[in-house]
């Protein structure tokens, strides 16, 4: 019998890996495909051919998903109206992102635009309730500048 050593962490994997409920989640792995170039890892149906779980890649990234199932108290952001919750997604171009997953079907929740941390950032909701934000880094700031920064915005 050959002993193979088993990864800890597969490859793909990183220390937190976002798991969302989706009610459709065998439309959102499409919807995820169109907006966020989502590659599909793996989908298991149940009996019913409903997802019991399935992983995309997104860029160095995997997402889990399953469908909502309300015997397991596995409800998505829609049936809770709304989520505490939002997926970030730090991404090379963040306006070719949001465009793209506006043409998918999401939704406009914060315009993308320069923030004083440094990045260029928006947010987005899916077609499925999930909150989404979008961001690619373009400088460096300081501690203190984003205070500064802050401090003129009235925060």
């Amino acid at each position: 019998m050959t002993s193979l050593k088993v990864k800890a962490i597969p490859d793909g994997m990183h220390s937190i890996t976002p798991h969302i409920i989706c009610a459709g989640a065998s439309d959102a792995i499409e919807f995820y495909k169109k907006a966020f170039n989502a590659i599909e890892v793996m989908r298991l149906p149940g009996p019913d051919g409903k997802l019991m779980h399935a992983c995309v890649q997104i860029g160095d990234s995997q997402l889990m998903l399953a469908e909502e199932n309300p015997q397991w108290g596995a409800f998505g952001p829609k049936t809770l109206k709304g989520s505490p919750i939002t997926i970030h997604l730090q991404i090379e171009n963040a306006d070719e992102t949001m465009a793209q997953a506006v043409a998918a079907g999401a939704k406009i929740t914060m315009p993308i635009a320069d923030m004083f941390w440094g990045d260029r950032y928006g947010q987005v909701e899916d077609p499925f309730g999930h909150r989404w934000s979008i961001a690619t880094h373009t400088r460096d700031v300081t501690p203190e500048e984003m205070q500064a920064d802050m401090a003129k915005m009235g925060c």
